[in-house]
């Protein structure tokens, strides 16, 4: 039986340090969702509490308030820092015999992720990916084109049916998200034109970045559009050759895939009843993946 874990900060809550040195947990967009659809799912926690004696006991306290019923089981609660592989083996451990492959870590670090796939474990970025991380279900980087008519706020009405995440907004017709096949379809049915770019966790050229509830997406929408650091192959943190290089290869690997299962055709090409995509190869020479639009 599947076990999931979830980190807290930024992933499952936003944390508040009160004045009196109490820990308050604010749910962030989604998550409550999710946790009632995992009910009969057994879910854990591995965290860092921060320093200081007494940490985990707050992060405990804090947890179970704002989560009453749920991560009640204590052996899979795991406080400490994410800094190897060791504390993602201890957690696989103390599920009582569920194999590293049955294990999900859900947390929005790209480092940490890493980890736990060392320990054998599958990983998702954000919550709403845990069932495809269960399924092994890949989740895509992927470029949305708003068309006329659909503006920020209808795609986000759209993607919080869905498993899909908004990742940053580059402009008033072209949002950067995270998405499921399943969600391609949702949003592709809701009239956007989606554009798969390549595996999540296959890169770490792509920033995982704060996704905003729908009730804010009107106010995004009016904010200065700047195309951040950390997109399209280019990594926050310095190493834009490398990560360059990651993505390229993750990508190109996508589209084989694609290729060797006759998935896909290139621009130009008839598209046969199998075909989900058509690739183009860019000015540059790379190659991307464009999904075909659903009419049914």
């Amino acid at each position: 039986m599947p076990v999931i874990f979830f980190d807290i900060g930024a992933t499952l809550a936003d944390a508040l340090v009160e004045p009196n040195g109490s820990l308050t947990l604010q749910p962030r967009p989604r998550v409550m969702a999710v946790l009632d659809a995992l009910r009969e799912v057994r879910t854990g926690i591995i965290s860092n509490p921060g320093p200081g004696e007494g940490a985990a006991a707050r992060a405990a306290a804090a947890l179970h308030k704002v989560f009453p019923g749920r991560f009640t089981d204590e052996a899979l609660v795991h406080w400490g820092v994410k800094d190897s592989r060791r504390i993602f083996a201890q957690a696989v451990a103390s599920t009582g015999g569920a194999a590293a492959d049955d294990c999900v870590f859900v947390g929005e670090d790209v480092q940490e992720r890493a980890f736990a796939r060392e320990a054998g474990m599958r990983t998702a970025a954000h919550p709403v990916f845990a069932f495809a991380a269960m399924e092994e279900r890949p989740v895509f980087r992927t470029r949305i084109e708003l068309a006329d008519g659909l503006g920020v706020a209808e795609l986000a009405t759209a993607v919080n049916k869905t498993e899909a995440v908004v990742v940053q907004i580059v402009s008033e017709r072209l949002v950067l998200a995270m998405v499921t096949t399943q969600g391609a379809e949702a949003l592709e049915h809701a009239g956007f034109t989606v554009n798969l770019q390549g595996p999540v966790d296959g890169t770490v050229a792509f920033a995982i970045r704060d996704d905003q509830p729908a009730s804010a997406a009107e106010s995004l929408a009016d904010a200065p559009h700047e195309a951040p650091d950390g997109i399209e192959g280019r990594s926050s943190t310095g190493e834009g050759g490398q990560s360059d290089d990651a993505e390229r290869r993750a990508t190109e690997k996508f589209i084989n895939d694609l290729l060797a299962r006759g998935e896909a055709v290139f621009e130009g090409e008839e598209p046969t009843p199998s075909t989900t995509h058509v690739i183009k190869r860019e000015d540059d020479g790379r190659l991307t993946a464009r999904r075909l639009r659903f009419f049914h």
